[in-house]
């Protein structure tokens, strides 16, 4: 929690307690417990902002100050004179009190603005956002034959570390939070809290001198999801030395806000009910998704060459270049991998393989990071969507023209590749996340990203991918490495 938060709750208590234990009530200082408390009310709503999960804490405060104001007004002589059904309702309200400090206590814990991990690289972090249209593109996901596709790609860099500067929000908009909510069957407001978290990032910082330029990876999310789920791992990536650009997808995301103040929400014919893991409608989309790498690419290199913004003129090193990416993410950047040459390496999260890219064969290095089938079904997979997953990294793996890897983690769920074990302590109670350790999962997949894009963007030896039992023995790993003729 928060600073003031947690003091907040601290005065709720401490005013509960003046109320209802008589020695204490007696106190001198008792007497302004209560206005203190409703004062740090007020500094907490001003300071950080309201929101929903300090709502039963707001409201109690309320509570516990009506109380002490009445109970200033009312007869010294009338003070503790009570009926035995008085007494019965005084002792009944104490109780109900206590509950009540301990539920409004216990709710901004369990769902708290959650704190990114500190990156472990020697590299600080800047970011900047840019906006792109591609005239040439139509865009398939609206009607209007006008429309062209857009994009928002925040991009993530080593950047020169200024301790007393302000940190990037995780979000930029929280109009994109609503949308998500609802497709977690949830009430808009649910990740309202999210607008209030920050990151390891400052916002348009200067570029590190310690290299003239840098590799770069393009991350694309899950279905639904938006560009910054998966920000624990792209703030390690950079802070190793890396420049990731991350893709907002028009329609495929939970909602995109463009510049003008245009919200794109997701398209309901991504998902079907009947094939959660895979509606048909992704099938005729996902060449159109995976040009939005092609144009970010094509973008870049722009940027490389004037950025407006003054930030990475000639600091993109475009012959190095990757993907990652997540779920939908891993899908689009497969067909993207399939099509694009440019990306050299290509590393897949959790999901399964397009059938051209089966039938072709990458000629890239690829790495796959998912779990068995029966961690699947533990999670509740249907079966054919387990069978198509497995079925396809497999066949992909074996088609590999390039070295391969293909990695199962037990323990882990969908959501244990992205920032989900962060937003709360009891997220693997509730079966959001996988009965492994949150941060031990997070240190394996941090661990083979790096050590992939370290050895076949930079050429860097890794000793976790020649004998990775020695680091991570629970972790099912398995290797090809292509011969001199690509096979």
């Amino acid at each position: 929690m928060r600073p003031l938060e947690t003091l907040l709750l601290l005065a709720n208590l401490l005013t509960f307690l003046t109320l209802a234990v008589p020695p204490l009530r007696a106190a001198s200082w008792a007497r302004v417990v209560a206005p203190i408390a409703l004062l740090l009310a007020g500094a907490q709503v001003l300071a950080d902002g309201p929101r929903w999960q300090m709502v039963p804490a707001y409201a109690l405060n309320g509570l516990f100050v009506l109380v002490w104001l009445l109970r200033g007004r009312a007869p010294t002589a009338d003070r503790g004179v009570r009926s035995p059904a008085g007494r019965i309702a005084a002792r009944a309200g104490v109780v109900l009190a206590l509950l009540g400090v301990a539920g409004s206590s216990a709710l901004p814990i369990i769902i708290p603005v959650f704190h990114l991990p500190h990156p472990t690289g020697p590299y600080a972090i800047g970011t900047v956002t840019y906006h792109w249209v591609d005239s040439a593109r139509a865009e398939v996901f609206t009607s209007d034959p006008e429309d062209r596709r857009e994009l928002m790609v925040q991009v993530w860099y080593p950047g020169k570390g200024d301790r007393s500067a302000p940190r990037a929000p995780y979000v930029q908009d929280s109009r994109v939070l609503p949308p998500l909510a609802h497709l977690l069957r949830l009430p808009g407001f649910v990740l309202g809290h999210f607008e209030y978290v920050t990151t390891n990032a400052i916002a348009s910082a200067r570029v590190s001198d310690r290299e003239s330029s840098y590799p770069v990876l393009i991350f694309s999310h899950g279905r639904g999801g938006f560009r910054q789920h998966n920000t624990q791992q792209v703030e390690e990536l950079v802070s190793h030395g890396y420049i990731v650009a991350a893709i907002d997808h028009p329609y495929a995301a939970a909602g995109v806000v463009f510049p003008d103040g245009r919200l794109a929400e997701f398209d309901p014919r991504m998902f079907d009910p009947a094939r959660p893991g895979h509606a048909a409608f992704v099938d005729t989309v996902l060449p159109f998704l995976a040009q939005d790498v092609s144009l970010t690419l094509d973008r870049l290199a722009l940027l490389n060459q004037a950025d407006p913004s003054g930030i990475l003129t000639g600091r993109l090193d475009l012959q190095r270049a990757g993907f990652f990416g997540l779920s939908l993410g891993g899908l689009i950047g497969a067909e993207a991998c399939h099509g694009d040459a440019r990306l050299r390496a290509c590393l897949f999260m959790d999901v399964s393989v397009p059938a051209d890219v089966v039938k072709a064969g990458l000629w890239q290095p690829a790495m796959w990071i998912s779990r068995d089938s029966g961690g699947m079904n533990r999670e509740g997979w249907k079966q054919a969507d387990i069978d198509e997953t497995q079925a396809t990294m497999r066949a992909a793996f074996e088609s590999l023209h390039g070295d391969g890897y293909l990695v199962f983690v037990p323990g882990m769920y969908h959501a244990n590749f992205s920032d989900a074990p962060l937003l709360s302590p009891l997220a693997k109670l509730a079966g959001i996340t996988g009965p492994i350790d949150a941060r031990r999962g997070r240190s394996i997949v941090n661990a083979l990203e790096l050590a992939f894009f370290d050895r076949y963007l930079k050429g860097l030896p890794s000793s976790l991918l020649d004998h990775p039992a020695e680091q991570y023995p629970e972790v099912l790993f398995e290797s090809r490495r292509a011969g001199p003729d690509g096979h």
